[in-house]
């Protein structure tokens, strides 16, 4: 595949690697529930409900203040802020000595996670307006 700005890989990379940094968390989440918070499967599923419900309203929330700091900042900048937040959060999650300490990690995670405005307008700053639908697509 053939990008014609080098920006664009980069900033498809960030997404990237939110999106598998969600995906990894899921799989462990009951197991790391039970044990830390020394409940059953069905009251951890719950938990964990509540861990995802989270990270999405912190996400939701930081969005538009991510995608602000983006255009006084940088994206770039926020961008690598972002992940070593990311980077961070995940330290934090697998030395949790607690729940609430999951429920800090699930919130740091949505809004380090919020970049899809970021990354959306890396790619329209670098596309020309002729080939901003195909870069989109």
């Amino acid at each position: 595949m053939h990008f014609h700005h080098r920006a664009i890989p980069i900033a498809l990379a960030a997404i990237l690697i939110d999106s598998i940094g969600f995906g990894i968390v899921l799989p462990v989440l009951p197991s790391l529930v039970v044990e830390l918070g020394h409940v059953d499967l069905a009251q951890a599923t719950r938990i964990g409900g509540y861990l995802l419900a989270v990270y999405a309203v912190t996400h939701f929330f930081a969005g538009p203040v991510i995608g602000s700091l983006s255009d006084r900042f940088g994206r770039r900048r926020v961008l690598l802020v972002s992940l070593i937040c990311f980077g961070t959060d995940y330290a934090l999650m697998a030395a949790a000595p607690t729940l609430a300490w999951l429920y800090l990690g699930r919130a740091i995670a949505g809004i380090a996670g919020a970049t899809y405005g970021p990354v959306n307008a890396v790619i329209a700053d670098v596309t020309p307006p002729e080939k901003r639908g195909q870069a989109f697509g």
